[in-house]
């Protein structure tokens, strides 16, 4: 793959990943038409895919360095009542446990755990699907069809109130299996979340942050699972640096988009997304069976 081919798919990755219109789905579309395959492939997915977390953190880093904090916090807490389970044993006096949730983001964190344990689950389950799917023009177009309609459905919820206090552990877990199904290539992950996340009645601006923050851990998570399957004998000083040409750009068009997308929803302008990706969708589907 060249530094051309890395920008210009880095390019891509950055507009669709924050946008409403599956980054993967373009991915395999564009490299299957104009054969961009890389050997290296799953090294520079997951640079890409860092280079746009990134954009995440510095977009939501407030949230993000007190939901790590939390993290921490929670992990001490664990350790603690673990010791005091051990150390009340026989004792008459039992020493007090801590209360684990005992802020708004803590209990963000412990949201954000919910909603990772079925993303995981259904992409396991799915990992042999995708993989087929990546190699097609088929599968990604009638994805983006599917996430026309899902678009569509978001800009007719009513709008909620929910915030971290008001979500429950169920509210979290829908919004994961979403986030679940959302790994087949031409299911925007931000689309289906987001649309998720409104119809169950958050708050938009909330819907947004929820969906980007619980992104974090679950693309980590595939990345680093997709990383056992990376040939390392392929992988050359240029090869390297082309990844790292295409996570920067990608990072820094995503970090813009992101900004936009946060606008956008605001606006309930999602319409536009999905009549774009019916199109994109169609045009897929047309271009497979011509290819044969």
């Amino acid at each position: 793959m060249s530094l051309l081919h890395s920008v210009l798919l880095g390019f891509l990755q950055g507009i669709t990943e924050f946008l409403p219109v599956s980054s993967s789905g373009h991915l395999a579309i564009i490299q299957n038409i104009f054969n961009m395959k890389s050997d290296i492939g799953i090294l520079f997915d997951t640079m890409l895919h860092l280079g746009t977390l990134v954009a995440v953190c510095i977009v939501y880093w407030d949230n993000f360095s007190k939901l790590v904090i939390a993290t921490l916090q929670l992990i001490g807490d664990c350790f603690a009542n673990l010791r005091t389970l051990f150390s009340n044993r026989g004792q008459e006096e039992k020493e007090p446990y801590r209360r684990l949730i005992n802020n708004a983001y803590k209990k963000f964190v412990v949201l954000i755990l919910v909603t990772t344990i079925p993303t995981g689950i259904i992409g396991l389950l799915l990992e042999p699907l995708v993989k087929r799917a990546d190699n097609s023009l088929l599968i990604p177009g009638i994805c983006l069809v599917i996430t026309a309609i899902i678009l569509l459905i978001s800009d007719s919820a009513v709008p909620g109130r929910k915030k971290v206090k008001r979500t429950s552990y169920r509210d979290a877990a829908l919004v994961g299996a979403a986030q679940g199904v959302a790994v087949m290539p031409g299911i925007s992950r931000s689309g289906a979340t987001i649309t998720a996340c409104l119809m169950l009645g958050f708050d938009r601006s909330f819907a947004v942050k929820y969906s980007f923050l619980v992104s974090i851990p679950a693309i980590i998570g595939a990345n680093i699972l997709e990383l056992r399957h990376l040939d390392t004998s392929l992988v050359t000083g240029s090869m390297v640096a082309n990844c790292f040409a295409g996570m920067i750009v990608a990072g820094i068009v995503g970090y813009i988009c992101l900004k936009a997308l946060i606008y956008l929803v605001k606006s309930n302008k999602f319409s536009y997304f999905a009549y774009y990706c019916a199109v994109v969708g169609i045009i897929s589907i047309l271009f497979y069976f011509i290819k044969g």
